[in-house]
């Protein structure tokens, strides 16, 4: 199978300090992630002065609870210099940066920086200036489906693919915007239903809380893995208590791996390479119970079933019973004929 793209969504959870950012990028490199992924917007071209914020972000603000949406993610806002010193921190750790452009400007500027991929958020589907936007500038595109239909999906794919996206260059990940999101809320079948529907690759973008979705997610097909992480999950912000902190990140990496392995095999059932040397230790042979002399007729009294498995097979039962002994045996024997 191929290799999961797993996406280590760092977002907004260094809190306008370049300092944290840098700290989230070690994190996701040490975690074995491809990406890390952060935000890239200007409050007052994303948001109305006067927006509210969501219920969640309400909730995990703490002292900053009363602030308007613009307020909260003005103090949020990664400047230009920003960005260029963290593609390059990522360049010399090794792993690839990635940013969720959320206007028209930010779009712009990430593919001035030479980013290829679009990572489209949820609140984006039914924008159709923005996808418009993102065909012209990038070459590949993750698309998140939070809040959206299955009629929403089909419609952003119509148009990233009539202004030049194609189709083999479109991944959709499965969202749920709450955050976190309740289990019983995941719907994780729906992921199966976008690939069924539209033929493109399919992958998760996940909310809930821990890490068993996710590697799940990657059992029933996803390529691509999306998973907040933060540096501590008791920090003051929007996203913090819906993320992983860094041993919770790696952790749901290496599982991943694992799981990438454990289903990558032939799918016939058959015995694996390694299990083949334990046949003969476990399964049983055909044996003799008590002495049995020649000439004397094999029965269920002097022949039965034992470890191990380097004589004939007890599926050959009916086949032994009756038949005469060739020679002596003495108990515990292997049988032959």
């Amino acid at each position: 199978m191929k290799r999961t793209l797993i996406i280590a969504e760092a977002g907004v959870n260094h809190n306008g300090d370049i300092n944290n950012a840098f700290k989230l990028v070690d994190a996701a490199f040490e975690a074995g992630a491809d990406y890390v992924k952060f935000q890239t917007f200007k409050a007052g071209e994303l948001v109305a002065k006067s927006a509210r914020q969501a219920e969640y972000q309400m909730k995990n603000m703490g002292e900053q609870e009363n602030d308007s949406q613009f307020e909260m993610l003005k103090k949020l806002e990664l400047s230009e210099e920003d960005h260029e010193k963290l593609i390059e921190y990522c360049n010399k750790k090794g792993i690839a940066f990635l940013s969720t452009g959320f206007d028209l400007e930010s779009l712009q500027y990430l593919a001035d920086l030479g980013i290829t991929l679009a990572k489209i958020p949820s609140g984006e589907i039914t924008n159709l200036p923005y996808l418009r936007k993102v065909a012209a500038l990038f070459k590949e595109v993750i698309l998140s489906t939070g809040m959206a239909t299955i009629e929403d999906i089909k419609a952003a794919i119509d148009v990233l693919v009539d202004n030049g996206i194609g189709i083999q260059h479109i991944r959709i990940l499965h969202c749920n915007t709450e955050y976190p999101t309740p289990m019983k809320d995941v719907n994780l079948k729906a992921m199966q239903h976008i690939r069924v529907v539209t033929g493109v690759e399919i992958g998760y973008s996940d909310h809930t809380e821990g890490i068993e979705v996710p590697i799940a997610a990657v059992a029933l097909g996803a390529t691509v893995i999306e998973k907040h992480f933060t540096l501590d999950r008791t920090m003051d912000g929007p996203d913090h208590k819906a993320s992983l902190e860094p041993l919770q990140l790696k952790e749901m990496v290496s599982a991943i791996r694992n799981i990438e392995l454990a289903i990558a095999g032939s799918g016939y059932k058959e015995p694996s390479a390694s299990e083949k040397k334990n046949m003969a230790v476990v399964r049983k042979s055909i044996i003799a119970v008590k002495p049995i002399q020649k000439g004397e007729e094999f029965t269920t009294e002097n022949i039965g079933v034992k470890r191990p498995g380097t004589g004939i097979s007890p599926m050959k039962w009916d086949d032994v019973l009756g038949t005469i002994a060739g020679r002596n045996f003495q108990e515990d024997e292997l049988i032959e004929i």
